[in-house]
Formats: C-alpha cells, sequence, structure tokens
C-alpha cells in the first residue's frame, strides 16, 4: 500500500517540524517497508492567490493519485487510538487499497467540498492544531502504526 501526504503550506527547510516530519517518514519507510507500505511523497500546495478554501481545495484535488482512499484530518473526525488507527491501516492493505493519501488544510481548515469527498475524517482531538505540528503528528502515528503491526518495541500499550 502506498501512502502519500499533501498538505495546504510549506515547512521551511530547517525547521524543527521538517526534521521531525522527514524523520518519521524516514522510520515509517523503513518499519513500513516489511508490511507492504510505502511512503511515496509529501506534497505541499500553496494558494498563491489568495482564493481562499475553495482554491486551496482545488490544488490539494489536484495532487491527490487517482483513485487514493481520501482521509482528511480535520477537528470534526475520528477519534482514534494508536493500536485502532494501526488497525485502520492493517485493514485497508489488506481490503488491496493500493492508495491512502492524508491531506492537511490550510490556516482556515479543508473546504467542506473536499471534506465531503473524504473516505474518512480524523481528529487529533477538539482542538485545532497548526498545520505544521498536524504534519508532524500524523507522520508520527504512521510510523507508531507501522510500528504496531510490525510488532517493533516503540509503541508500548
Amino acid at each position: 500500500m502506498r501512502v502519500h501526504l499533501r498538505a495546504v503550506g510549506r515547512l521551511a527547510g530547517r525547521s524543527e517540524e521538517r526534521a521531525l516530519t522527514d524523520d518519521y517518514l524516514s522510520r515509517f519507510g523503513q518499519t513500513g517497508r516489511g508490511l507492504g507500505w510505502r511512503f511515496e511523497g509529501e506534497t505541499e500546495v500553496e494558494d498563491k492567490k489568495n482564493g481562499g478554501m475553495a482554491a486551496e481545495a482545488a490544488l490539494l484535488r489536484a495532487a491527490i493519485p487517482a483513485g487514493s482512499l481520501l482521509v482528511c484530518l480535520d477537528e470534526r473526525g475520528a477519534l482514534m487510538s494508536s493500536p485502532d488507527f494501526a488497525k485502520k491501516l492493517q485493514g485497508w492493505a489488506d481490503q488491496g487499497r493500493s492508495d491512502v493519501c492524508f491531506v492537511i488544510g490550510g490556516a482556515d481548515g479543508i473546504d467542506p467540498s473536499l471534506r465531503a469527498e473524504a473516505d474518512m475524517l480524523l481528529s487529533f482531538g477538539k482542538m485545532v492544531w497548526p498545520h505544521k505540528l498536524v504534519r508532524v503528528m500524523i507522520a508520527e502515528q504512521l510510523y507508531r502504526a507501522a510500528s504496531i503491526i510490525a510488532g517493533t518495541p516503540y509503541h508500548r500499550d
């Protein structure tokens, strides 16, 4: 299963958030390989014309691989434990889903029309998180999920 990350906004090349995101995605790539899970990359989109959420949604749609299972990170989404998230990913892989794409919106969130197209809305809690931190959080949770399924000691119950 190929895992994709699409986000509005850019992380600075030498920022702490960039370093953490890259570290966790690298770990996910190593651990996920044995499970048949591959990280296929991160695409950052930016609405330079200030067209708002609708314009951001159009840019995100264009970056989502065709046929992907679409997961939008949104505070209105499902709350899951890390083991449940791992089971969800494993379930998608077992169903033969070839691509899963995680989408992070901009400062105002994800346009309602794109949220409505999502196969799943996933929340990291009722609080709103800066998109820079959400990237670190989804990268870490992907690595944690792969670790749980692979049976490595990273995650402790």
